[in-house]
């Protein structure tokens, strides 16, 4: 039998010098017991794995609200897309991937219904704003598992890397860092696929430099970028690109931006309103009938406030359980 001590010390044998190690773990915030099987990453995965908020991932919208056909993207698709490229990477680097994969698969629970369009509304009518990626932290931590005992009670380098895996500040692993850029990597070209699908882009509405520097379809672009990533980060402390690569890819992201992620074409008039009503309608209806709140959400009113207890239940619904509520209350 395989032990976690085994496990643990066959991770110094042949994981890079900069690899975080499971047993140099800096620890839960609550200490409990080891495993005498998994180490404390790969219990973290499986507690991501198996809970609620993430069951869920597979009815949220990625970009495309309620699109006709099988194959488009939801959260559930993209978390597994990014978890994929994490532990390419890592793997290549030395990296522990579980540590990767465990960040990789918590990183967007905290997302909204309706895709950014949720996280947009939330942001202007909660006070305080919305961001999904404090929203995840906020999952992990209060409103799945245990509250009394830290929630899911993740180690610290699983909760820095969903919290920094956007925006600004690093995380302090090379996981984690991984993971950021592998988010990045994942959702703009699966949306460029998506979008090329629905008739939204076609082929010749690329840039010229991002093709002929990263590729001209969806497997060899994601190829470019990852390999790019293991090069330029191969024996370093930390994770980075060469700069022609993150040129291109930053040239990509600001068109996608343009072009699908912030554009009217794409955002149907009619969805986005529905979207945005649906969100604002929920939202403060909660705040007002708090007793329309399942029973665990109304015993966190009183140390929360309600605004933050509508917030996360509301944030917490698939697209289709916020459709189905507000036809409920308001239809």
């Amino acid at each position: 039998m395989i032990t976690r001590e085994d496990q643990e010390k066959r991770e110094y044998d042949i994981l890079s010098r900069f690899a975080c190690k499971s047993a140099d773990s800096k620890g839960r915030s609550v200490n409990e017991a080891k495993c005498s099987i998994r180490t404390d990453f790969q219990r973290d995965r499986d507690r991501i794995i198996h809970s609620k908020a993430f069951r869920r991932l597979m009815h949220k919208t990625q970009v495309f609200l309620a699109p006709e056909g099988d194959h488009f993207r939801t959260r559930l698709t993209h978390t597994i897309e990014v978890s994929q490229i994490a532990r390419t990477i890592c793997r290549a680097l030395g990296l522990n991937e579980d540590l990767a994969e465990a960040i990789s698969l918590g990183h967007d629970l905290g997302h909204t219904p309706f895709g950014h369009l949720g996280e947009q509304v939330l942001n202007q009518i909660h006070p305080g704003g919305f961001r999904h990626n404090v929203q995840s932290l906020r999952v992990v931590d209060v409103l799945e598992g245990d509250r009394k005992k830290g929630g899911l009670n993740l180690t610290a380098e699983v909760r820095d890397g969903i919290l920094k895996h956007t925006g600004s500040s690093k995380p302090f692993t090379l996981e984690g860092q991984v993971v950021k850029i592998s988010d990045r990597i994942a959702y703009i070209n699966h949306d460029i696929d998506d979008a090329l699908r629905i008739g939204v882009l076609s082929q010749t509405d690329l840039p010229a430099s991002c093709i002929r520097v990263l590729g001209a379809d969806h497997r060899s672009r994601i190829d470019t970028m990852v390999r790019d990533m293991i090069t330029s980060s191969d024996g370093k402390d930390h994770i980075s690109q060469s700069p022609e690569v993150k040129a291109q890819m930053d040239v990509l992201r600001s068109f996608m931006f343009k072009r699908v992620y912030e554009s009217l074409d794409v955002k149907r008039e009619e969805e986005t309103e529905m979207g945005e009503k649906i969100i604002t309608s929920l939202y403060r209806y909660y705040i007002d009938h708090p007793v329309a709140l399942p029973l665990d959400r109304q015993e966190m009113i009183g140390e929360n406030g309600i605004a933050e207890v509508s917030k996360d239940f509301v944030a917490s619904m698939t697209d289709r359980y916020a459709i189905t509520c507000y036809k409920k209350i308001f239809e």
